[in-house]
Formats: structure tokens, C-alpha cells, sequence
């Protein structure tokens, strides 16, 4: 009884890993410019990444392999931040500005128009 919980369980994961590592995918090639393309990627694919190596965790038997599965999402789960903000500001860097709907350094804090209170 307990096997098929785990086996449920890890499928379970394995398969919401997949789907958040594929709307990633679909994120980078839909998002129109540079920032918003890191925002899709970098999100997606960490949950994404931590679904897919819980998931294999809950295949195996607890040992060697499990603790190198732990390291790994440790890993992604510190790095794909840091790699993500320093594209970034690489990218700013580099003079590439996000384009927005609305030019916000303008605002005052408060009121979402900019206007003086």
C-alpha cells in the first residue's frame, strides 16, 4: 500500500514538473522582450526543476542517490536566482531597458497615477 502511495505520489510530481518545464519553454518563446523572458524561465523552471528531482526522489530508495538528488535541487534552487539577476543586470548594463506600459519613475508613493497628494 505504501509503494503505490509513493509511486502516486512521485508521478504526481514528475508529471507537475514536466507541465511547469514546458510552460517554461512556451514562456520563452511567447514573451516578447528579454526581462519578461527571464521572469518565465527563471521561475518556471526552478518550481519546475524541484518538482521533477522531488519526484525522482520518491522513486529511489533513500541513499547515495537521494542525497546527490538533494544536492542538486539545493543547487538550482540557489543558483537559477543569482544567474537570473545578474543577466539582468548585465542586460541593464548593457543600456537594454524593459519596455513597459507605463513609464512608473514618475510616481509618487501612494497614489498609482503620480499625482501630488
Amino acid at each position: 500500500m505504501i509503494a503505490i502511495l509513493l509511486d502516486a505520489a512521485s508521478w504526481v510530481l514528475i508529471l507537475s514538473g514536466s507541465f511547469f518545464v514546458v510552460v517554461s519553454a512556451i514562456g520563452l518563446i511567447r514573451m516578447p522582450e528579454l526581462f519578461t523572458r527571464m521572469h518565465a524561465a527563471s521561475v518556471s523552471d526552478t518550481l519546475g526543476a524541484g518538482l521533477l528531482l522531488a519526484g525522482m526522489m520518491l522513486q529511489i530508495e533513500f541513499g547515495l542517490t537521494t542525497l546527490k538528488l538533494a544536492f542538486i535541487f539545493v543547487l538550482i534552487l540557489f543558483t537559477s536566482p543569482v544567474v537570473t539577476h545578474a543577466l539582468a543586470q548585465a542586460a541593464l548594463h548593457e543600456k537594454i531597458l524593459p519596455s513597459l506600459a507605463e513609464d512608473r519613475r514618475t510616481r509618487r508613493d501612494g497614489d498609482p497615477n503620480g499625482r501630488q497628494q
